[in-house]
């Protein structure tokens, strides 16, 4: 019997290809090809002409033809069958919601539901509820070229593990960042993680077993409740006042749950901006020792403060010096997200079993995130990029919450800095969000910040995302109808 072949078929017409433009010979043929396969110019199962064939029709060497043949093929769009060549794939059928689709809260609304909307790229000005800034607000030019210079000065570096301590230039930088903030830690004392996110995992696990009990401030950062619940720990809420945590409140607890961690925002609390007093700072540790309590300090805003030398600002691992402070802080909110780097400073022996921890874990974290990072923190120009985002931030705070006020929302912690406002509706706020997210806005309602996850009159507002005037809008049209 006779093997037959499918004849191939033009992959594309002659003359399309230029060498003038930006686009390489090969991202030309990639392009072209994909389109035509999309537009079911070429069949699936069509057989591509032969790399000789092709390179000979389009005057390119076959060097260049089978880079984009092994980019077609690394994309969907080709297979390779050894002996027989490159045949057109089925393109797969999709039936996607645009992005900009928000997600809808058929089960209700819940922590995973704002996350999962955080993630969908929508544009900045219909988010007021995110908790990033703007992406134009960084500086991705200093990313970018931290970037090159770490991967240009050593390609090594791309292809092997880190330490699974970090990187020991950034954590020698780090060791002098802290110091700024009075917070004495030698590298030794500092361990890099994904993030805030993992550095919290990592301490709940080294501390927690299933049944313990976890503190957090209420209202605080929705994220750990769920991540904390999932290690079987019980998760209870501390009444968080303008400047600090209801100290009764945190005496009850302490005497009734005997917790082993306690996690705080000293500085920028995440939702309402507000920074803990010097005198609840010293009740905040008495407590803990009394009562054998891990105090997590989570320091992620700490560069959208501006010092203490313009306004308050007490850290707990500053008084404490991490003998019984578990100090966590990173570069998401100010740098970049997508580096994914934090860190952890604590005393000598637990930097060590957390090392060791997240070795077990994730081996290491990436050494390439950690070293742009540190290139960016030596260049010098990281602290002027700060003063930047908190001159603007500064700029729209006062004006942003005077206009909330007058269209019928509640301030009763008007924050000095940072970039959220804790604003009362008078309603339920998760009725709201769901309007909101009808209309292609996203809220972060009040209820998603308690671990009771009750309702709640509450909502996080971003005043970097309350530029746009459909916000305003929206925020007018359901008050005012609220109120007739």
């Amino acid at each position: 019997m006779t093997n037959t072949k499918l004849p191939a078929l033009p992959a594309m017409p002659a003359g399309l290809l230029t060498r003038d433009a930006d686009e390489s010979l090969t991202d030309q043929i990639v392009r072209t090809v994909a389109a035509r396969i999309e537009e079911r110019l070429l069949r699936p199962g069509s057989r591509m002409p032969s790399i000789r064939a092709f390179a000979a029709s389009h005057a390119v060497s076959a060097f260049t033809v089978v880079a984009a043949y092994d980019k077609l093929v690394a994309r969907g769009y080709l297979a390779s069958r050894r002996g027989a060549g490159f045949f057109v794939r089925a393109r797969p059928g999709t039936v996607t919601a645009p992005a900009a689709a928000v997600e809808p809260a058929e089960q209700g609304l819940d922590v995973p539901w704002l996350v999962r909307n955080m993630f969908r790229q929508l544009p900045h000005q219909q988010m007021p509820g995110t908790g990033v800034l703007p992406a134009e607000w960084l500086d991705g030019e200093a990313v970018a070229a931290a970037l090159r210079h770490v991967t240009r000065r050593r390609q090594d570096i791309l292809l092997n593990y880190g330490v699974p301590q970090g990187h020991l230039p950034l954590r020698q930088q780090l060791q002098l960042k802290l110091a700024e903030v009075e917070i004495g830690a030698a590298p030794e004392q500092i361990v890099t993680t994904a993030g805030v996110t993992q550095a919290l995992d990592m301490v709940a696990r080294e501390f927690t077993r299933p049944g313990d009990t976890i503190l957090v401030d209420d209202p605080a950062w929705f994220l750990m409740f769920a991540s904390f619940a999932a290690l079987g720990a019980r998760v209870v809420g501390v009444p968080r006042l303008a400047d600090g945590p209801d100290l009764g409140r945190l005496a009850e607890l302490a005497a009734l749950h005997k917790p082993k961690l306690y996690v705080i925002n000293s500085v920028l609390h995440n939702p309402t901006s507000t920074s803990l007093s010097a005198a609840k700072a010293f009740q905040v540790l008495r407590i803990a020792e009394q009562h054998g309590i891990v105090v997590v300090e989570d320091d992620i805003y700490c560069d959208l403060h501006p010092g203490a030398g313009v306004q308050p600002a007490t850290r707990l691992a500053a008084l404490d010096q991490l003998k019984h402070v578990v100090y966590l802080s990173g570069f998401s909110k100010t740098m970049a997200a997508n580096l994914r780097v934090g860190f952890i400073a604590a005393s000598p022996e637990l930097a060590r079993r957390l090392a060791d921890r997240k070795m077990l874990q994730t081996l290491t974290t990436s050494d390439i995130g950690e070293r742009a990072v540190h290139q960016i923190l030596c260049e010098g120009t990281y602290r002027k990029h700060a003063e930047r985002m908190r001159a603007r931030l500064d700029g729209m705070r006062a004006r942003t919450v005077r206009q909330l006020e007058r269209i019928g929302l509640r301030i009763d912690m008007a924050p000095p800095a940072g970039m959220f406002v804790w604003a009362d509706a008078g309603r339920d706020t998760n009725v709201l969000a769901e309007k909101a997210m009808a209309a292609g806005l996203l809220l972060a309602p009040g209820s998603l910040f308690s671990p009771s996850q009750l309702p709640s009159c509450f909502m996080r507002l971003n005043i970097a995302a309350m530029q746009d005037a459909a916000v305003w809008r929206f925020l007018e049209r359901e008050l005012d109808g609220e109120n007739r």
